[in-house]
């Protein structure tokens, strides 16, 4: 059986993703953590595992607070998950 999810569908749930964690958080984002947030968007939605990983060691480090909502942010914390599983 052919798969028919269209070959945008994980940019597509990144997006997604992102723009809920904005919602939780973007009102206290400053210009630095909000391009931490984009470095972040688009590494995930291209499946750059290295610079996923990248953005989130610098996120952790920079922004701590940041980063414990990011983890904890459902979407978002499913959707990494999702890319550690498949080796990303």
């Amino acid at each position: 059986m052919a798969d028919k999810t269209p070959p945008d569908d994980h940019a597509t749930r990144v997006h997604e993703s992102f723009d809920a964690l904005h919602t939780a958080v973007g009102d206290r984002l400053d210009d630095d953590s909000r391009a931490a947030v984009e470095r972040l968007r688009t590494a995930a939605s291209a499946k750059d595992g290295a610079a996923l990983r990248k953005q989130l060691t610098e996120l952790r480090e920079s922004h701590g607070w940041l980063y414990k909502e990011l983890a904890s942010h459902p979407q978002v914390a499913t959707l990494l998950d999702e890319l550690a599983l498949l080796g990303f």
